[in-house]
């Protein structure tokens, strides 16, 4: 639509006109806007396509609803003078001044719906959010957090789950392990990824400088280590005064089938066993925390440490 008289004719109906500007000022879906304007939802539709047609309103669909909404510019810029003439000369008509009270009533139902709405999963809210968008959201935004310098060694990284997680979220990850077949999938894993480097190394003989990361990670992997110790010695040298070495492992516990089954040389870590290890190589424990068990889990709990270089 082009001419600025059919313009006019769409915007002499005053129907139209109450439906633009509520529409202004939120969106509404096609039952809302009956209920306000208490007209029919047929009438309504009626009008609603005519102002789609001619580009006054724009329609999104949120599920298998329709909003809608004004458009952000008129179809013309005549149109939008026009309109601006008509919509300051219906502002204070009664009729529009009752619509805005029904569309603000209709709105706080939206909100005390919402309410109800947690109210009544509140208890199971964990168990809905999962079933709707799962977990690994979490993970990701809490990763944004981290500050983007951060250079973190990845100590025993396994198949490189941990540094493919950090590595859009840092400066560098130097993921290192010693095991061929582990090697070989976090090379596989992380390529492409410019920011992570594979290194084949002794976890105790780092090929890493003195004060060279801000973070080195051990997440379950000093359990398999016959001596824990000069791991973390060796991870204290590589981080900066002001850095962390982060620890994830098992408590203590008595499965002795995990050292037939599984090689662990160790049953878990206990908080003295842990600040002890840490004294030792010239750390001192900043945090240490038990983690919940996950309900899903059928391996011992777990802990984290937080340990830090002497002043």
């Amino acid at each position: 639509m082009s001419s600025l008289s059919e313009h006019l004719t769409l915007l002499c109906d005053a129907t139209r006109v109450r439906m633009l500007r509520l529409l202004e000022a939120e969106e509404l879906s096609v039952g809302e806007l009956a209920s306000v304007l208490q007209l029919p939802q047929s009438t309504v539709s009626r009008h609603v396509k005519q102002l789609l047609d001619a580009a006054w309103l724009i329609k999104r669909q949120e599920g298998t609803a329709s909003v809608l909404s004004a458009a952000d510019l008129p179809p013309s810029p005549g149109a939008g003078q026009l309109w601006k003439l008509v919509a300051d000369a219906e502002e204070h008509q009664p009729v529009f001044l009752a619509d805005l009270e029904r569309m603000a009533s209709i709105l706080e139902q939206r909100r005390m719906d919402s309410r109800s709405w947690f109210g009544q999963v509140a208890a199971r809210w964990g168990q809905v959010r999962r079933e709707l968008f799962g977990d690994q959201f979490i993970l990701s935004t809490l990763l944004a957090l981290l500050p983007e310098r951060l250079t973190v060694a990845d100590l025993g990284c396994g198949r490189g789950d941990v540094t493919a997680a950090l590595a859009p979220h840092v400066c560098s990850v130097v993921a290192v392990d010693q095991h061929e077949r582990m090697l070989a999938t976090s090379r596989a894993r992380l390529a492409g990824v410019d920011n992570a480097t594979v290194v084949d190394a002794d976890l105790t003989r780092l090929p890493l400088a003195d004060a060279s990361v801000d973070a080195a990670l051990f997440m379950l992997v000093l359990h398999t280590m016959d001596a824990p110790e000069s791991a973390l010695a060796e991870a204290g040298r590589i981080v900066r005064r002001d850095g962390r070495v982060v620890v994830l492992d098992m408590q203590q516990h008595q499965r002795e089938s995990y050292r037939r089954k599984m090689g662990h040389a160790h049953l878990g870590f206990s908080r003295d066993r842990v600040e002890a290890m840490a004294a030792r190589a010239g750390l001192v424990t900043g945090t240490y925390r038990r983690l919940p068990a996950d309900e899903a889990a059928q391996g011992p709990p777990l802990f984290l440490a937080v340990l830090r270089p002497k002043p």
